[in-house]
């Protein structure tokens, strides 16, 4: 018979070295941060949130295109992904924007800011609104949803289907059933180097994908949580950045666009050619940039 020391052993990847820093929000735990562009200009502040089993690597070529625009911006690793340590239960919108105010904080990053979220982050940038009005410029939805949709059965079994779907990520990764997957899918965006790595890392790493189901298992509370909050200001500037194919008529289009019509300065941009993942890449982040911009320049108008 085999000894236990002989048997096959499941190796756990190392991660990569992540780049930026990592900030202490309570006593033993601590938020990754990646801050790009310059920083005292007097523009606001980009504040990046990613979508469902996102990080702060999946903002990395917005985040290069926006310091070449001479912008300050900030992605994060929400609690337990990434290269963040975990937070307390339930992950829903309300812990999520909790650590989020602490660690701006912690980072004396007073803003002002402009909110940029991607998909299931738009949930948690109304609640981040609702919180923080005075130090919010405008908003950019990146094919973002919104707590609304969830008033339709179709988003609401689809919602479900990706909890379960994520909870059988989650396991999978638990037992290494994800990692061969990494380098050829792990991302699925088209990031710059070292980004890439890291998302290829939390693709199959145990851990991300466990908080990241989480996370997902709260979409219905964060839709709650979202419509409590109330819509954004109708002043703010809002721009909705969705992918070509959002042009057929359809409700989830109309949720998605809703926060552009209802601004005084919004606007609707389609890229043709990208997807709800490419939208955020080195292919088409550059539309994510001058949407930005855009609501900038609007702002200071305002």
């Amino acid at each position: 018979m085999s000894s236990p020391s002989s048997l096959p052993q499941r190796v756990t990847p190392p991660a990569p070295s992540p780049r930026g820093r990592l900030i202490e929000i309570a006593p033993g735990r601590r938020l990754h941060l990646i801050a790009e562009g310059p920083s005292g200009s007097g523009r606001p502040t980009v504040l990046l949130e990613a979508g469902a089993f996102g990080f702060s690597a999946d903002w990395a070529a917005v985040q290069e295109g926006l310091a070449r625009a001479g912008v300050r911006s900030l992605a994060y690793d929400r609690s337990g992904l990434g290269f963040s340590d975990p937070g307390p239960r339930p992950r829903d919108s309300h812990a999520i924007i909790s650590d989020l105010e602490q660690l701006l904080g912690a980072a004396a990053e007073p803003g002002p800011y402009i909110l940029c979220g991607h998909s299931m982050a738009g949930l948690h940038l109304r609640v981040f609104a609702a919180r923080n009005l005075a130090s919010i410029r405008g908003v950019v939805l990146v094919d973002a949803s919104t707590p609304e949709a969830m008033d339709a059965a179709a988003a609401r079994h689809g919602v479900a289907s990706f909890a379960f779907f994520a909870r059988l990520a989650a396991m999978g990764a638990s037992f290494g059933l994800i990692r061969p997957f990494g380098p050829p899918l792990g991302d699925s965006i088209g990031l710059p180097p070292a980004a890439k790595a890291e998302k290829r890392w939390a693709f199959a790493d145990p851990g991300h994908n466990r908080w990241a189901a989480l996370e997902v298992a709260a979409w219905p509370a964060d839709a709650a949580a979202g419509v409590a909050a109330g819509p954004y200001p109708s002043a703010w500037p809002a721009a909705v950045v969705l992918t070509a194919r959002s042009r057929a008529a359809s409700a989830r289009h109309a949720s998605q666009s809703a926060p552009a019509r209802a601004s005084r300065s919004g606007f609707v941009v389609h890229v043709a050619g990208a997807n709800h993942a490419t939208l955020l890449g080195e292919t088409f982040g550059g539309r994510i940039v001058e949407a930005v911009l855009e609501v900038e320049a609007a702002a200071a108008k305002a």
